[in-house]
């Protein structure tokens, strides 16, 4: 009964029940030896700017993903966003980005 009210209530807020990968998505970008993935998630009506930065380092694929507060309405300014932040994350954290090893963390 409280999934049932909830999902009536999501209806009028905007919301969703939960978080969702938006489809279709756009094809990975480079940015100099990593590899940019745009995932946005979409919640409601709108679309949050979500991702995540491949980059092999030892024959080994690392994976740094990244979710930020933005949203918007439109698929073609979530991805463009999104690509412009994975950028903006490469550029500020240089080497360090993937100097810990890990296979995958969040940013």
């Amino acid at each position: 009964m409280a999934s049932f009210l909830s999902g009536i209530l999501s209806i009028f807020s905007g919301g969703s029940k939960s978080e969702a990968p938006a489809s279709p998505a756009a094809e990975p970008q480079p940015c100099g030896d990593c590899l940019i993935f745009a995932e946005p998630i979409r919640e409601g009506n709108q679309l949050r700017l979500a991702g995540r930065i491949e980059k092999d380092v030892n024959g080994e694929r690392l994976v740094r993903h990244f979710i930020r507060a933005d949203v918007f309405t439109s698929m073609d300014e979530a991805l463009d966003c999104t690509f412009r932040k994975a950028r903006q994350i490469i550029d500020q954290n240089g080497p360090s980005l993937f100097a810990d090893g890990e296979k995958s963390r969040s940013t």
